[in-house]
């Protein structure tokens, strides 16, 4: 699935949960008003945002984790996006904004607070050994670099506008 919506758009002060928006500008850096409590490790150009999908947050629920859009730190929920097509280097479009995906997230301590396991819940070695065919792949979220500035709302759709180099859907 190539295209998809908008479910929410989250931002906080640092940390975890973020809270919804019904709209953004999406600046170079993120969404604009977002930080981050370890920005050593979160943010920057090349991650300025972080994408979750709600059906992957919906597999995690089903798996008795306590998670709700926001929950895991992402900045973007969509909803209709197959989380298994991600690959660095794709690009797509949300509402006026361009992303590239960069890297997969790494969970850090700071999603603890939902559950000792949860990082084992959304990673494994075969995430981390890059392979999309891992049932985890993409639980973790997707970090992603903005190509395009601009606004963002929620209902706006998310279309894939170029795959990446090494791969087709």
């Amino acid at each position: 699935m190539t295209e998809g919506s908008v479910l929410q758009i989250s931002v906080s002060k640092g940390g975890v949960p973020k809270l919804p928006l019904a709209e953004a500008l999406v600046t170079p850096l993120g969404i604009d008003g977002d930080l981050h409590r370890h920005p050593e490790i979160h943010g920057g150009l090349r991650k300025a945002l972080l994408w979750i999908t709600s059906e992957g947050i919906e597999e995690l629920t089903a798996a008795g984790l306590p998670l709700y859009a926001g929950a895991l730190g992402e900045n973007l929920t969509t909803r209709g996006i197959d989380r298994r097509i991600w690959r660095a280097g794709q690009r797509w479009r949300i509402g006026e904004t361009v992303i590239e995906l960069t890297k997969m997230r790494e969970p850090c301590s700071q999603i603890m607070i939902y559950g000792q396991n949860i990082g084992l819940a959304v990673y494994d070695q075969n995430v981390k050994a890059g392979d999309p065919a891992s049932p985890r792949w993409g639980l973790s979220g997707f970090y992603a670099a903005v190509v395009q500035p601009g606004s963002i709302r929620v209902g706006d759709r998310v279309e894939l506008l170029k795959q990446a180099l090494d791969q087709a859907v």
